[in-house]
């Protein structure tokens, strides 16, 4: 079992910036690609980014990239996401989730964070 908590949600203007902190116990941390997901009020949960277990890969959703950077630290048990100029249209709560594999569908995640709220007003 592999307990994950989200961090660094928060309310931010148009163009700002956010990063958001994905804390996981349970089992080695090493082990699991990680990968964070959102959903934004009325819509289905999307893909946002992945990344390896290793670090050495990473996908990201086109509407995401240049904007948003994934990265972990195995040695803290820690995968983040910071967020860059972003826009209203990333208003979602943000879920991080761990896995056997990266991939882009959220049927290759085994666990989920309960969540962190993102806004951002135009």
């Amino acid at each position: 079992q592999v307990q994950l908590v989200e961090s660094g949600g928060a309310l931010v203007q148009a163009g700002g910036s956010l990063r958001l902190s994905c804390a996981a116990s349970g089992r080695t941390f090493s082990n699991y690609a990680m990968g964070w997901f959102r959903q934004a009020p009325g819509k289905e949960r999307e893909f946002v980014v992945g990344i390896s277990r290793s670090g050495s890969m990473t996908y990201y959703a086109d509407s995401v990239k240049d904007r948003f950077t994934i990265s972990r630290d195995n040695a803290k048990n820690t995968v983040y996401l910071q967020m860059n100029n972003l826009k209203p249209e990333d208003t979602a709560v943000y879920y991080c989730a761990a896995g056997g594999r990266v991939g882009r569908t959220d049927s290759m995640y085994n666990y989920w964070g309960q969540g962190t709220q993102v806004t951002v007003s135009s």
